[in-house]
């Protein structure tokens, strides 16, 4: 879907360069500025439009990543929490004293954040 801007912006950018191109033959200054002011004005519009597009086109990709990892997890949910169930279980049975410190910082950590909103 192309943006209303960069449509109106690439009108105002070719019309700005007609004008002052007309201008400079003319030998007008004041129509060549003003052309010169009206093609800068365009592309700055179609530079806008153009950023709208891209800013609309990513959101609606990440909106589809987001409705696939919605599927993906409602259909394994099950799956993920029980296989890391059992990848944490095996890594406290192999490293329990690590599983203790890792628990205690944790535990620590929720104390001082709590302790300190007061």
């Amino acid at each position: 879907m192309v943006d209303s801007d960069r449509i109106v912006g690439t009108a105002k950018d070719l019309g700005g360069r007609a004008q002052g191109v007309v201008g400079d033959a003319l030998g007008s200054d004041r129509d060549s500025l003003e052309g010169r002011y009206r093609e800068a004005e365009g592309r700055a519009q179609r530079i806008y439009g153009q950023a709208k597009d891209t800013v609309r086109d990513i959101a609606d990709d990440v909106g589809g990543y987001a409705e696939d990892a919605y599927d993906r997890v409602s259909r394994n949910g099950g799956t993920y929490l029980r296989d890391g169930r059992e990848r944490v279980e095996t890594q406290v049975g192999e490293n329990p004293f690590l599983a203790l410190m890792i628990a205690g910082a944790v535990g620590y950590g929720l104390a001082l954040l709590l302790h300190s909103r007061r």
